[in-house]
């Protein structure tokens, strides 16, 4: 089974960690951290977003530095549904 990635902050879900529609259905866009009721629980940018995050990737193991994450991050989040409208 594939692992869904939310399309707000790309964090790899299991089936617990999905976001919730308005009406209390499961979202599998979104994780419960970023999407919730049906809205986003931020109103932020792409860019707040990439800080946010980037301190994860460090801990992950995923990136050396924080400088580093930020740089992949903002070439990744694009991509994601949440921001390529911006």
């Amino acid at each position: 089974m594939e692992m869904k990635i939310c399309q707000s902050c790309g964090m790899p879900m299991n089936e617990e960690q999905y976001g919730t529609n308005e009406d209390g259905t499961r979202n599998e866009a979104y994780c419960s951290y970023c999407y919730q009721d049906g809205k986003f629980t931020s109103e932020c940018t792409l860019e707040e977003m990439v800080d946010f995050c980037a301190p994860f990737e460090v801990e992950g193991g995923r990136c050396r530095t924080v400088e580093e994450a930020r740089e992949a991050l903002m070439a990744w989040f694009p991509t994601l549904d949440r921001w390529k409208c911006e």
